[in-house]
């Protein structure tokens, strides 16, 4: 007998991927179209291509010198603390400068830095992309 089901993935709630489409889309138009910006933006992408190793929800990656530069998560209340944890652990464990984590229902950034841990002063701007990246959002 012919087994007709059809199993689907359990993706991001509709504002999480909401989310990811306007950072992707507007950091895509300032590094591909207007060169504004040193690196460039991935989704869903494994942080270590040579090992089987997390994706975080956008990882910018500088082409020149192999690196990853930045990451972003995305969350809602619901998984925030969860997903500062996790940037914590990949900004430490495979040396990404800058990690950033932004609450979809609250409209709140939580930003980590390599060597320095977590900045309350400034938690949306990146200072590797000298700006800040909750203007991306349109809110």
């Amino acid at each position: 007998m012919i087994d007709n089901t059809v199993y689907l993935q359990i993706t991001a709630p509709k504002p999480h991927q909401r989310i990811i489409g306007k950072l992707m889309m507007r950091l895509g138009i300032l590094y591909y179209d207007e060169n504004k910006i040193p690196f460039e933006p991935f989704p869903e992408t494994m942080i270590d291509e040579n090992q089987t190793s997390p994706t975080p929800d956008i990882l910018l990656y500088d082409n020149e010198t192999k690196t990853n530069q930045i990451i972003i998560e995305v969350t809602g209340n619901t998984g925030l603390r969860k997903d500062i944890e996790k940037v914590k652990q990949l900004v430490e464990d495979y040396g990404v400068p800058e990690g950033f984590v932004y609450n979809y229902n609250t409209g709140k950034w939580y930003k980590y830095q390599l060597g320095k841990g977590e900045d309350i002063d400034t938690p949306s701007f990146s200072h590797l992309l000298h700006f800040d990246l909750d203007k991306l959002l349109d809110r």
